[in-house]
């Protein structure tokens, strides 16, 4: 199904700015400063491309469709882990950008630890929802949907990227290239 598809690609790409995120990281436990101008880019990054353009796909397009129409195994996988998860990972985004606001006030060890905390929390949660996703809920999507409705997915996603314009995530990709080369980060 070309949802799912396109879905396993984003996925490769918010995956490759969550080995960014824990390399910047472990720089900072070894006396790297915070860099406030990175983190806000990081911060976009999660907010319109790892979110606002892949979960959106998922929680307005795939999800509803699984629940309403495979068995209940799905229903619980959806609502009470993937879409739970959802909400656990922007927390973590929330908590960060709050830590990060505050080390900038006040560039306190305490805030420091908090901006390190979130920011790991946030990689190691979602890394683990996208092979959670990839491994077991878009294989039961593509095996178990009728062709009706992955034809009707694929088109609804099929019109969002065109709303979206073919550029829109050009400037994402270059800010994951630009990083990588940064923190000597090799992709696969």
């Amino acid at each position: 199904m070309y949802c799912t598809e396109v879905m396993v690609k984003q996925h490769a790409n918010i995956s490759r700015m969550l080995k960014v995120i824990k390399e910047i990281c472990c720089g900072i436990l070894e006396g790297a400063e915070i860099d406030q101008k990175e983190f806000a880019e990081i911060l976009d990054f999660i907010r319109r491309y790892a979110d606002g353009h892949h979960h959106r796909r998922e929680e307005l397009v795939l999800f509803p469709e699984m629940v309403d129409h495979l068995e209940e195994v799905a229903s619980i996988i959806i609502k009470h882990g993937m879409l739970v998860e959802h909400d656990l990972i922007r927390a973590h985004v929330r908590a960060l950008d709050e830590a990060l606001k505050l080390y900038a006030q006040e560039p306190k060890t305490e805030y420091k630890l908090q901006v390190l905390t979130e920011a790991m929390a946030y990689a190691n949660r979602l890394q683990q929802h996208v092979e959670k996703e990839n491994n077991v809920v878009y294989p039961l999507a593509d095996r178990g949907l009728s062709d009706d409705i992955k034809n009707k997915i694929d088109t609804t996603v099929h019109e969002m990227e065109a709303e979206e314009g073919t550029d829109f995530a050009k400037g994402y990709m270059d800010l994951l290239d630009r990083l990588e080369k940064k923190y000597h980060i090799t992709t696969n």
